[in-house]
């Protein structure tokens, strides 16, 4: 046993070396999260905010003024261009210099003023599914706010009691008061970066053996092929693990993330997601002859990993066969697992059956590979 762990440790020394004398492995590993970290921390967001639109004002009232202020009280919105003609309206529109418009009809303020109601028309352009949705709602939700002002101010001047509404719906949002985006976004990057980053890594790092002619050095040495894989592997599980810090030092200090759970569990449970990752790092690399070939086998796992896994689309909102496929893709468990543990700080075992099947696939994964990895060697 002593002397397994002094090879394994000698072949770990030599990896590391390796490492730091090749700059561009050590940049991937260690910058590149942080840069991917920054960028789709601000990128890979829906929230919606500061949309530029035209108003087209044919009415010029006071009551088309107070309808104005309030689409510019609200963030939602910016008034960017004031037009004068339907052509003007819609030549921003179609140079995406705007993305929605608000007309007010000429009579708005007199058909207040008479009946107490009108229409206005809030055009928005739907090449953005995501934009448009939320400024149509946005929008609906402004022009009632501002509608049940104009009734109340009408029944106060009438002398008539406005009273209290018969309905009253107080929403109460658990762990994301603000319903900010990152909170949901930085934590399944982290997730994503692990995934993508240690196969990557793993894999690379054995198929330079190979294409370097060194492989069979380490082969007619003492080490045994089990021996041989820990050694290679430990670097880059260090290295993961430093990502992973990283992160949630970056979530939590630049981005305000909280972490509500232990951070020695977190640790703990990334770890056992890293399982995964080896196994297919080494599956690639005992398929591939070269890097590129590992590189782009590792990317064929990945990038169904990022629409299957409740990334990007919610899994609820997919068809079933393809919610069945996520099944068997281990980022899909640990996205649940780290989201409940830094935003909403949920007990381990309430995370069992998320547990259970990142150290299935784990062990399934590490056996598979160290099967193909040992016959490969032979």
């Amino acid at each position: 046993m002593m002397a397994s762990l002094y090879r394994i440790r000698a072949l770990v020394r030599k990896e590391f070396l390796q490492i730091v004398r090749d700059p561009n492995t050590l940049a991937l590993a260690l910058l590149i999260p942080v840069v991917e970290l920054f960028l789709l921390g601000y990128a890979a967001t829906n929230d919606v905010r500061n949309v530029p639109i035209a108003v087209w004002d044919q009415d010029k009232g006071p009551a088309a003024r107070a309808l104005l202020d309030a689409y510019r009280a609200a963030d939602y919105f910016r008034v960017a261009y004031e037009v004068h003609a339907e052509s003007q309206l819609q030549a921003l529109i179609d140079a995406g210099h705007v993305r929605a418009a608000l007309v007010i009809p000429p009579d708005y303020t007199n058909q207040i003023r008479t009946y107490g109601q009108a229409q206005v028309a809030f055009i928005i352009d739907g090449s953005d599914p995501t934009v448009a949705t939320r400024s149509l709602s946005a929008a609906q939700l402004i022009g009632q706010h501002h509608a049940t002002q104009i009734q109340t101010r009408r029944l106060q001047r009438a002398g008539i009691p406005t009273g209290e509404p018969p309905l009253e719906v107080r929403a109460r949002v658990w762990f994301n008061p603000d319903l900010k985006d990152t909170y949901f976004m930085i934590p399944g990057l982290i997730g994503l970066i692990l995934y993508a980053l240690t196969p990557m890594l793993t894999a690379a790092a054995i198929v330079r053996e190979r294409e370097r002619g060194t492989i069979e050095q380490l082969i007619v040495t003492p080490l045994r092929p089990w021996e041989l894989v820990v050694g290679k592997v430990v670097p880059y599980i260090v290295i993961a693990f430093v990502d992973t810090l990283e992160g949630l030092l970056i979530g939590v200090l630049w981005f305000k993330i909280p972490i509500r759970s232990p951070l020695s569990t977190i640790l703990l449970l990334s770890g056992l997601f890293l399982l995964s990752g080896l196994g297919i790092g080494l599956w690639a690399s005992a398929q591939a002859k070269n890097q590129q070939e590992a590189t782009l086998l590792v990317y064929m796992s990945f990038l169904p990993a990022i629409f299957l896994s409740g990334y990007i689309f919610p899994l609820q909102a997919m068809p079933k066969f393809l919610q069945v496929v996520s099944y068997f893709i281990p980022l899909r468990y640990f996205l649940v697992i780290i989201r409940a543990l830094l935003i909403k700080g949920v007990p381990v075992s309430a995370l069992r059956t998320e547990i259970a099947a990142l150290a299935f696939f784990g062990v399934a994964l590490l056996a598979l590979a160290a099967v193909r990895f040992r016959k490969r060697l032979d």
